[in-house]
């Protein structure tokens, strides 16, 4: 009879779950904790393990934290909108976010640079910051965005620039 997805699995699952749960919880934490309400982030770390555990057969096992970082957004964006609580006349169109809202360009402490990350857009924002934040680069930042190496470097690059341009633009007198 084959296991269910919750079962207990075999010795090598339970040896490799244990093993990324020691090697990534914190940087988990460490993620949500940037990004939302710390007393949040060890609970959204915890479900983004068990949601590895549950989908052990799918987690690359030469790219777990990518694949860890990858869920973890769609973890935190699931978060964000169950809190939220609007009629649907009144729902904000994707994307649309206010500084101060953002927990993430909240803590940045220079209103320029806060300001121009928000110029940036989100997908561009997002990849600034698995890159400066997470030390996210290469096979890694294509893994946590769905796209390839190259697709990555180059949207990586193109966020620097539009970041660069943001910035020109704000300290133009």
């Amino acid at each position: 009879m084959p296991e269910s997805a919750d079962s207990p699995g075999n010795g090598a699952d339970v040896t490799w779950f244990t093993e990324i749960v020691r090697e990534h919880s914190t940087a988990l934490v460490r993620y949500f904790a940037r990004r939302g309400p710390r007393q949040d982030a060890e609970d959204l770390a915890a479900d983004v393990f068990a949601t590895a555990w549950r989908r052990r057969d799918d987690v690359p096992r030469d790219a777990v934290l990518p694949w860890l970082y990858r869920t973890a957004g769609f973890t935190l964006a699931n978060h964000r909108r169950k809190h939220i609580d609007l009629p649907v006349d009144e729902v904000p169109e994707a994307g649309v976010a206010r500084i101060a809202d953002d927990p993430e360009l909240s803590v940045l402490f220079d209103a320029e640079l806060r300001g121009a990350l928000a110029s940036v857009g989100e997908r561009d924002r997002q990849i600034l910051l698995l890159h400066a934040w997470e030390g996210l680069d290469g096979e890694e930042l294509a893994e946590v965005l769905g796209i390839s190496r190259s697709g990555a470097d180059a949207a990586l690059s193109r966020a620097r620039k539009r970041l660069r341009e943001a910035w020109g633009e704000r300290m133009t007198f």
